[in-house]
């Protein structure tokens, strides 16, 4: 791993949040999905350090596999699991989302808050579904524009940090050709964005800058992201997380 690729996880360790979230919109998705009752198999994808996967062994009942490259992010998710115990519902697995070598139809449900651009929205949810039985579902939030005419502002530095990111009507064509049947979605509150992710990241930005003044590569690292902050401040209308809510289509 580069340097510059420590000191990014370093700004997101300790964080309640790895990005925009709330526990009230993962209930919220999963109780939108046609999930059998029972115990399902669940995969949370990027799970970070958690706070997502924590919610959804509370609400599905399930057994759910987490899976992140950071391994530091996973430890966290470990202890949230034993302090709420379930540490028998939440197995933690270190593992590219790229390369999940899980066998074909292993699970019910796909999970992934806020991680899949990493691949790409299509590009993930096709190379995921094989691991869907038939039938089952994938919650997935991606960010996404949510007017045809985004400021300049907001539509030039997107078009450099995710050059990828699509309207709803668009990912959802992504979905399909996938696929996937679209569901349902739903677009995250501001607050998602704010209480857990944004507010305690600028916290922690402030910490950094103190503590390490001369480290070139962090310094350019945090002002990115608090160029990424201001500008969600300022047009916050006109993008967002949308959660898109999907089950596997027959082959």
């Amino acid at each position: 791993m580069s340097s510059a690729e420590e000191r990014k996880f370093e700004l997101y360790e300790g964080l309640p949040r790895q990005g925009p979230g709330c526990a009230e919109a993962t209930r919220r998705a999963f109780k939108m999905l046609p999930i059998a009752a029972g115990r399902p198999d669940i995969l949370d994808i990027g799970c970070g350090s958690g706070a997502q996967t924590v919610e959804l062994a509370l609400c599905s009942g399930g057994r759910v596999t987490a899976v992140d490259i950071h391994e530091p992010f996973l430890r966290a998710l470990e202890e949230s699991a034993r302090e709420a115990w379930l540490e028998d519902r939440i197995q933690t697995r270190a593992m590219s989302m790229e390369l999940l070598d899980f066998p074909d139809g292993t699970f019910d449900l796909l999970w992934s808050e806020g991680a899949v651009y990493n691949m790409g929205f299509e590009k993930g949810l096709r190379a995921w579904r094989r691991l869907l039985r038939p039938g089952g579902c994938a919650a997935v939030s991606e960010l996404t524009w949510l007017t045809a005419y985004p400021p300049e502002a907001a539509r030039s530095f997107w078009s450099t940090a995710y050059p990828a990111m699509g309207e709803i009507s668009e990912n959802l064509d992504r979905a399909r050709r996938a696929g996937y049947e679209p569901l349902d979605t739903f677009t995250l509150p501001e607050s998602a964005w704010w209480d857990e992710y944004y507010t305690p990241q600028l916290a922690k930005l402030a910490t950094l800058e103190r503590r390490y003044p001369k480290d070139s590569v962090l310094i350019a690292l945090i002002a990115g992201v608090r160029a990424e902050i201001e500008l969600y401040r300022r047009h916050s209308a006109a993008y967002g997380y949308v959660f898109y809510l999907l089950r596997r289509a027959a082959d």
